[in-house]
């Protein structure tokens, strides 16, 4: 017998309503499973549905061309099983990072492998014309382009040796009425096949995070309904993340900081229209704090992401903290030093300040000193976990910071005789926040809330 839940991961319920509950929990084991797949026996098991629901679930989800069969497996008794495995090109989401200076979009499938990357230089006080023609361009582009991903380390784009992005302007987004991409000049071609699944290119029982996908124009073309990455798949939607503060829950953007201007722009609702699917605005900390923990970060850790600005992502029990208004992890102005060095806030004496004010100047060691006084207020207030730095400040010189933060943490044990605080490098590297940016989007398909 099956009880009903709170909504949390653990057993499903056997009600027509909650179908698509039941289908995602079912599509997580999957992905968790990888390419060696998991029985349906298994399946029943762990989410608690009976053998009958796992059965009819997982018919539907090969029927869409979302699970696949992967082999077969020795049993203790009977005749062999066989197992599932998640299809990962059946999906893709897009993510896009707008920084205070640059634009990052990535094209990942259903596991959150990154398959295509673009990136440009990016003015973010330009306006919003020419921050919203930037992200349209970027996520037609990372459609339609041919280019295979960036290496995580940071590597250049394309094969060029001199380091430069083989970028350019994306293609016209072609209109094949069976929803494929056919392949192109510009590097590998990945296989295209037919949109699985549904005309309308639908998750199972037609759910979709934030609805189904709309028919918004594109330039050079339109993106339809369903319309697939270049290695076919439904375009589930696009999840786009920059500084805060902002409000993730109506997807309007409060005085980013360095760009009062912004104040009040309703961005998610400007880039759906422009875009025709579904959008997620949220901060690019919170972002990068999701994909850490879809990764397997487990317990409650703060990624401090020091680049352009400084900000914190609070994962707090293994769930994205954003707060009752969305507003958590403006970490970088916390002020330390009264009647200190002004900050693009508005106060004066923040974290941020002063630790740009020292990179500014070259003083990495006093720039790292000063983040780990900000860390281990954090973890004074939260008693978290683990620490785990970020952004492109940091990864540019890693070891001085996680060797300045860590004494500092170390200080803060000894004198309260708590344990030490690890701090890491956050894996990943510059395009970790839009990866999170497209778990924003893949989230809801996996029965995760904090998408």
């Amino acid at each position: 017998m099956n009880r009903a839940n709170d909504g949390t991961a653990g057993p499903g319920v056997n009600l027509l309503a909650l179908r698509s509950h039941n289908a995602a929990l079912v599509l997580e084991l999957l992905r968790t499973a990888g390419d060696e797949g998991i029985s349906r026996l298994e399946l029943a098991e762990r989410t608690g549905l009976t053998p009958q629901a796992v059965s009819k679930i997982t018919a539907r989800l090969r029927e869409d061309g979302l699970a696949a069969e992967a082999g077969r497996r020795a049993s203790t008794g009977g005749k062999p099983r066989t197992v599932l495995r998640l299809v990962p090109d059946a999906g893709h989401a897009v993510g896009v990072h707008l920084d205070r200076d640059e634009l990052r979009a990535v094209l990942v499938d259903l596991r959150g492998a990154v398959v295509r990357e673009r990136r440009t230089a990016l003015d973010l006080g330009a306006g919003a014309e020419a921050v919203l023609g930037a992200v349209t361009e970027a996520v037609t582009g990372v459609l339609t382009d041919g280019r295979t991903a960036e290496p995580p380390d940071g590597a250049a784009l394309g094969s060029g040796r001199d380091g430069r992005l083989a970028g350019g302007r994306g293609r016209a987004l072609p209109g094949g009425r069976d929803g494929t991409l056919p392949g192109g000049p510009d590097g590998p071609d990945v296989q295209s096949r037919a949109l699985p699944g549904s005309p309308d290119g639908k998750l199972p029982d037609g759910k979709l995070p934030g609805g189904t996908l709309g028919d918004g124009k594109l330039p050079g073309g339109t993106l339809r309904s369903g319309a697939p990455g270049r290695g076919g798949g439904a375009l589930l939607g696009v999840g786009v993340v920059l500084p805060g503060p902002l409000d993730h829950a109506r997807g309007v953007l409060h005085r980013v900081t360095g760009f009062p201007e912004w104040d009040g722009f309703p961005l998610r609702e400007a880039l759906a229209g422009r875009l025709g699917v579904p959008v997620v605005v949220d901060k690019d900390t919170n972002a990068a704090a999701l994909g850490l923990a879809v990764e397997g970060e487990a317990g409650s850790f703060a990624y401090l992401h020091l680049g352009t600005g400084l900000g914190a992502g609070l994962v707090i029990g293994g769930r994205v903290h954003r707060g009752a208004r969305t507003g958590a992890g403006e970490f970088g102005h916390q002020v330390i030093q009264l009647d200190g060095p002004p900050c693009g806030c508005g106060d004066r004496g923040c974290v941020e300040a002063l630790c740009l004010g020292a990179v500014a100047r070259g003083d990495v060691e006093e720039a790292a000193r000063v983040l780990g006084a900000g860390a281990a207020n954090l973890v004074g207030l939260l008693d978290i976990d683990l620490v785990l730095l970020g952004g492109r400040t940091v990864t540019s010189a890693p070891e001085p910071f996680l060797r300045g933060v860590g004494a500092v943490l170390a200080e803060r044990a000894r004198r309260t005789g708590q344990g030490v605080v690890p701090v890491r490098l956050a894996p990943g590297g510059g395009r970790a926040v839009a990866v999170g940016a497209a778990q924003l989007v893949l989230g809801p398909v996996f029965g995760r809330r904090d998408g």
